[in-house]
């Protein structure tokens, strides 16, 4: 068996192994991609028209969100400020255990909206996408090995495509749409999967990223040439047996001002949940709503509200800033409207991969069927 022909066998089986997985992962985001812009046009409640008082501060916002939920303390929500054009939201976990998000109105502290996520049409779609509706921790190899399997196969697709001699090239790069349905099909598959390979294969790698935290911590490595510390190392500890003053203020009005200060050019702020008051309070600036590349990150004193650590975009390594750009370079959004557009393709052109393919595959093992059949038969079937 010449090489092309075992590199072919592989393509085949991971292919059929794979396919259906990387169909629904690849028409999933594909969809995904342009949430922000879907639920714009349709979700009235996200926008609001700028005035020109100040937006009220977080405290005030996440009491009149929780009015109607007796029980949820403001300390076990999520904040997030959008900037001046957009509602802030307050997320929580109900008593019966759904996950809500309530839109208000930053500057009068109106109650816009209240989503039950689970209901959400892309909180849905998100889920297949991420876990195909399974436990997590099966989805992960299902997901997971599917989508490894993918960035294999997007390797040798490129070793079948490539032409053997220098007068297939002008044939690879074209489809040949006057020829019979079976020959466009292996057109399609063949040149629409050299067109997509490049983007399929940064898509499947940050989703990957995401997935599988240890292989973005080797590129990391690989570009800073040390180990990114975790989640745990970059975290100030804090020494609960020491008496500190309480804050005067809510705490969230606190770490507001204080990141409005310190990042005045911020359009998008997340406050995390106090919880029980055993971590620091973390927070993030972005200079971009609904973009989570560019941040700084902030972590100040559960009691307190002191100032404890701060870590400017600015300030960081490289391989800490390509870790900090997956999720927009997952979505696209990295290059704006035009990354967008471009991975929606891509994905799109995914989800044809596994049905062309397989296709390719049912009419050769026809084929050799026939083959194998006598002539009278041949001719009768």
């Amino acid at each position: 068996m010449t090489f092309k022909k075992a590199v072919g066998k592989l393509h085949l089986w991971l292919g059929l192994a794979s396919g259906l997985v990387v169909f629904v992962v690849s028409l999933t985001g594909a969809i995904f991609v342009f949430q922000d812009e879907i639920r714009d046009l349709t979700e009235p409640w996200r926008k609001v028209e700028v005035q020109a008082t100040a937006p009220l501060l977080p405290s005030r916002l996440q009491a009149a969100a929780l009015a109607t939920h007796p029980g949820i303390a403001a300390q076990d929500t999520w904040f997030t400020s959008f900037g001046p054009e957009r509602s802030a939201t307050v997320f929580f976990t109900d008593k019966a255990g759904a996950p809500i998000q309530v839109y208000l109105n930053p500057y009068t502290g109106q109650v816009l909206h209240e989503q039950d996520l689970r209901t959400h049409f892309f909180t849905i779609v998100q889920e297949i996408h991420m876990h195909l509706l399974l436990p997590e921790a099966v989805a992960k190899w299902v997901v997971g090995v599917s989508i490894s399997i993918f960035v294999v196969m997007l390797g040798t697709g490129i070793v079948l495509w490539w032409p053997k001699r220098r007068q297939e090239r002008k044939q690879r790069f074209t489809i040949k749409w006057g020829a019979r349905w079976r020959r466009i099909n292996y057109d399609l598959h063949n040149v629409l999967g050299f067109y997509v390979a490049g983007i399929a294969l940064v898509l499947a790698l940050s989703g990957l990223f995401m997935m599988y935290p240890w292989m973005l911590n080797v590129t990391v490595f690989a570009i800073d040439g040390k180990w990114p510390p975790s989640p745990e190392q970059l975290t100030p500890k804090i020494d609960t047996l020491r008496a500190v003053p309480t804050a005067a203020q809510p705490l969230a009005d606190v770490a507001y001002r204080t990141i409005r200060r310190r990042t005045p050019g911020a359009n998008m702020m997340i406050i995390a949940p106090v919880g029980t008051g055993k971590a620091p309070l973390q927070c993030w600036a972005y200079q971009r709503a609904l973009h989570y590349y560019e941040r700084d990150e902030y972590f100040f004193h559960p009691a307190s509200g002191q100032l404890l650590h701060t870590t400017p975009h600015s300030g960081k390594s490289n391989g800490t800033r390509f870790s900090d750009m997956n999720y927009d370079l997952h979505t696209g959004q990295l290059l704006g409207l035009g990354g967008k557009i471009v991975a929606f393709l891509a994905s799109l052109l995914s989800t044809s991969l596994p049905i062309t393919g397989t296709l390719v595959w049912w009419g050769r093992r026809n084929k050799k069927k026939k083959k194998q059949l006598p002539p009278t038969l041949v001719s009768q079937s």
